[in-house]
């Protein structure tokens, strides 16, 4: 039992999720164990602060969203398996903050006529900071997925900074792009070639889309950009580039 424990540590990390959906819950104690750091460090970036494993209760919301993470993680998606934890955990996190904020915005419910104005002073304070709020967090969870997405493009040699710069300019030489894109993404043959290549087999993809080989090839980086985007699970950003939906 010591000898098989050995080597599913020793395994990739990807094939020890994958002993733990089957069973192995020794391996789920050595990563939440051993992934502590990760944790934290995943947690801190969303609170903007260190965090304390023993005292921040964050703390305890990452690690219980790293173990659901282990639970639902499948390779067929294309991401590393750290890069959909960090994103559920960062999730996770938002969301348990958001919650504390809810429980501390409230409406006063005295009836004295004399403290009228006074109350609905607070109430539009408190909607006003609610709203404000969540703005914020719309903002940091929009930069956490940036940055992910950042990490991504790297993969296929490409960065969030270049977009801008390969964007077409052009309405419909966009839409066009976006449109290969998606069924990139949709057929399954081709989509798994590349994300294992990390380039796009356009003489494979023009005989089944009505744009032409080059303007395949001269948008081919956004082509792969956007690819990205709908491989990977980010919500925010999704709808913030270039309005893919």
């Amino acid at each position: 039992m010591l000898k098989r424990r050995k080597e599913t540590e020793g395994a990739s990390l990807e094939s020890q999720i994958n002993a733990i959906q089957n069973g192995d819950e020794q391996t789920r104690h050595h990563l939440l164990s051993n992934y502590q750091p990760f944790i934290a460090t995943a947690v801190s970036k969303v609170c903007k602060r260190y965090i304390d494993a023993e005292r921040d209760d964050e703390y305890s919301i990452g690690l219980m969203a790293f173990n659901d993470a282990i639970n639902l993680y499948s390779e067929e998606k294309g991401s590393s398996f750290l890069t959909f934890a960090r994103l559920v955990i960062s999730r996770r996190v938002i969301d348990y903050i958001r919650s504390e904020a809810d429980e501390m915005t409230y409406i006063p419910l005295d009836d004295g006529s004399d403290e009228e104005m006074t109350s609905s002073a607070d109430w539009r304070l408190a909607n006003v900071s609610k709203e404000a709020y969540e703005l914020d967090q719309q903002s940091w969870y929009r930069q956490v997925e940036i940055e992910e997405y950042n990490e991504k493009l790297k993969e296929y040699k490409l960065s969030f900074q270049e977009l801008v710069d390969i964007c077409p300019k052009h309405k419909d030489a966009k839409e066009s792009a976006k449109k290969v894109a998606r069924f990139v993404y949709e057929n399954d043959e081709i989509r798994d070639y590349v994300l294992e290549q990390k380039r796009l087999p356009i003489k494979k993809i023009e005989p089944h889309v009505n744009v032409s080989k080059k303007t395949i090839e001269r948008n081919r980086r956004y082509i792969l950009a956007i690819f990205v985007l709908f491989s990977e699970d980010f919500v925010y950003l999704r709808e913030y580039v270039e309005g893919v939906n």
